[in-house]
This record gives C-alpha cells, sequence and structure tokens, in this order.
C-alpha cells in the first residue's frame, strides 16, 4: 500500500496528462480557466503538461495533508518531493515551460542520493538500515552497501531521466529531443518503475544469497 501511495503523484500526472492530450480543446479550456491569470490563455499543446503539473503539485501536498490530519509520521523523502514539486512544477506553471518540470525526477533522485549518502557520512546515521532493520538483521558492512547502492540508483536514475528529457539539446539551441514530451511522460511512469523493480529485485535475490550462507554458517 505504501508503495502505490508514494507512486499516486506520478500516476495522477500520467493520467492527467494522457486525458488532456486526448482533449485539446477541452483541455486548453480548462488550463486557460485555471491558469489563465499567469499568463493568459494556455494553447493546446501546452495544456496537458501544465494541467499535469497542477495534478501533481496538489496530490503531492494533499499526501502531506492527508498524513499531518491523521497525525502520522510524514517521511522526509515525501517531504522533500513536495518542496521540488512546488518549485519545479510551481516554475513550470508561471513560466510555461516544461523543461522545469522535466528536470524535477533528476532533482529529485539526486536529493534523495544526497540525503542518503549525507546521513550516513555526517551523522553515522543509515537510513536503508532504519527502514528496514525490522524485517532483517544484517551486518553493518551489508546495511552499509545497501544504502551505498541505492545512493548509485537514484544518481544513474537521474542521468537517465535527463537523456530521455533533453538529449541531445544540453547546450544546442535550437535543437529537438531524441525523446518526445509524451514520451518522456510515459517513461516517467513506466520505465522508472521498470528500474526500480529490477533493482529491487535484483537487490532481493542478492540479501537471499547472503541470509542463506549465514544460515549455512
Amino acid at each position: 500500500m505504501k508503495f502505490l501511495f508514494d507512486l499516486f503523484p506520478v500516476i495522477a500526472f500520467f493520467t492527467t496528462y494522457m486525458v488532456a492530450e486526448r482533449v485539446p480543446v477541452q483541455a486548453s479550456a480548462l488550463a486557460t480557466r485555471v491558469l489563465g491569470s499567469f499568463g493568459g490563455q494556455v494553447i493546446a499543446s501546452q495544456a496537458p503538461i501544465l494541467l499535469a503539473t497542477l495534478v501533481a503539485i496538489v496530490v503531492t501536498a494533499g499526501q502531506v495533508g492527508y498524513l499531518l490530519v491523521r497525525k502520522r509520521k510524514v517521511d522526509k523523502m515525501l517531504w522533500i518531493s513536495l518542496a521540488i514539486i512546488i518549485v519545479m512544477g510551481g516554475a513550470t506553471l508561471l513560466l510555461r515551460d516544461d523543461r522545469f518540470i522535466k528536470w524535477k525526477p533528476t532533482v529529485l533522485y539526486w536529493a534523495f542520493a544526497l540525503v542518503l549518502l549525507g546521513s550516513d557520512l555526517l551523522f553515522r546515521k543509515n537510513l536503508i538500515r532504519n527502514m528496514m532493520q525490522e524485517q532483517m538483521v544484517l551486518p553493518e558492512s551489508i546495511w552499509r552497501r545497501l544504502n551505498l547502492s541505492w545512493v548509485g540508483f537514484f544518481i544513474l536514475m537521474g542521468m537517465v531521466n535527463l537523456y530521455v528529457a533533453f538529449w541531445p539539446c544540453f547546450n544546442q539551441a535550437p535543437c529537438t529531443p531524441r525523446f518526445t514530451q509524451d514520451q518522456w511522460v510515459k517513461f516517467k511512469l513506466f520505465g522508472s518503475m521498470g528500474l526500480m523493480v529490477v533493482f529491487v529485485v535484483a537487490q532481493a535475490l542478492m540479501l537471499s544469497r547472503f541470509l542463506e550462507q549465514q544460515e549455512r554458517k
């Protein structure tokens, strides 16, 4: 359930984008009604990404609000996600420039990596161990390796997002990225989730082998 809860803003973003893309006239009218005061009429080609960004901001804020009302702990990662979506998403809405929301996953992944690495190096606090130690008991060296593997994974995911979002247009203008906005939106949900599943399964296999070896000893 927690996985679906964490993924809900991405699902809401994807769903809103795909629906708006199918009804461009209605999406343009709705986006203009909601966002028109920030820059006038929203053209049909901009409406899907702007509406999806707005929904992602509202849903993420709603997640935090829901947890606070229920007097449940809001994870640091969720606070970071909320701050980044407000900043990057807000810039996308105000400037009507999809580059900001395309950067958002990378900034989020790299922020997660920085938090995991910084907590370990500066405060001797392994956040992966804190989250998983109730399910299994592992030596400190293995916990550290797990933490570093997540750091590396988040760094890699940030780089992959930049590739799909912008390649090869980082320093070229005018330039057309290899992947369309539609392809990036689909990758944001299916590609990122697929890579996450592969990584988690690989970690589970590695841990199961280690635990089996420990039992034999």
